[in-house]
């Protein structure tokens, strides 16, 4: 493998991905999807006790429990050890899904032919990194309901691995969408001046 040739495709992902900050529609994406999967892996992070706590304690403590599940997103009550990975992954998560509505967008403007190749990227990137908040958020409840209350520091570990993994899964899937945005964002940029500069030669 060509470790510079690879760092380097880092650095010009992470160019693309400053780029689409500068996207409304990149928040259009990244807001929603950071608050859903953070809110969704605070609510599940014990497992499904929760839920079973909320079915008997009702309506107003169920509340409590949903409103806390959210400010915990922003590390509020939460201790920093167990924050720092829901937040880490719930962001990369934001990015990745922030990226795909800017690039279908881009390539939906310039033409239908790219709308086409657009579709395919943002399939090959579900595919490729799958949803690693999802697959967090749903397998660390159900290796909690498998092992026993004895077997709960290997429930632990195996989750914190589950966690890590995942974060490793997004940040190799932005490198990837993150390449293809910077490509998509100058070659917008470089039509547009083409374009204003035709014009102008035309208007002489």
């Amino acid at each position: 493998m060509n470790w510079r040739k690879w760092l380097d495709g880092f650095a010009l992902a992470g160019k693309g991905i400053l780029l689409a900050t500068k996207e409304k529609r990149f928040w259009c994406g990244f807001i929603p999807a950071f608050l859903f999967f953070g809110f969704l892996m605070n609510l599940l992070s014990g497992g499904f006790s929760k839920f079973e706590l909320m079915s008997a304690l009702g309506f107003p403590n169920s509340l409590k429990i949903i409103i806390d599940s959210f400010t915990a997103i922003f590390g509020i009550n939460q201790p920093f050890l167990d924050w720092i990975p829901i937040f880490a992954i719930s962001t990369l998560q934001g990015i990745l899904i922030g990226l795909i509505v800017l690039l279908w967008n881009k390539k939906k403007n310039q033409n239908s032919a790219n709308l086409e190749k657009a579709g395919i990227i943002a399939g090959l990137i579900a595919l490729g990194a799958g949803c690693p908040t999802c697959g967090t958020t749903l397998l660390t409840p159900l290796i909690g309901t498998i092992f026993s209350t004895g077997g709960l520091a290997v429930t632990g570990a195996i989750s914190t691995i589950i966690t890590w993994l995942a974060i490793i899964i997004a940040i190799l899937s932005l490198k990837r969408l993150g390449e293809e945005t910077y490509v998509t964002i100058i070659n917008e940029k470089y039509l547009a001046k083409k374009g204003i500069k035709e014009q102008s030669e035309k208007n002489i």
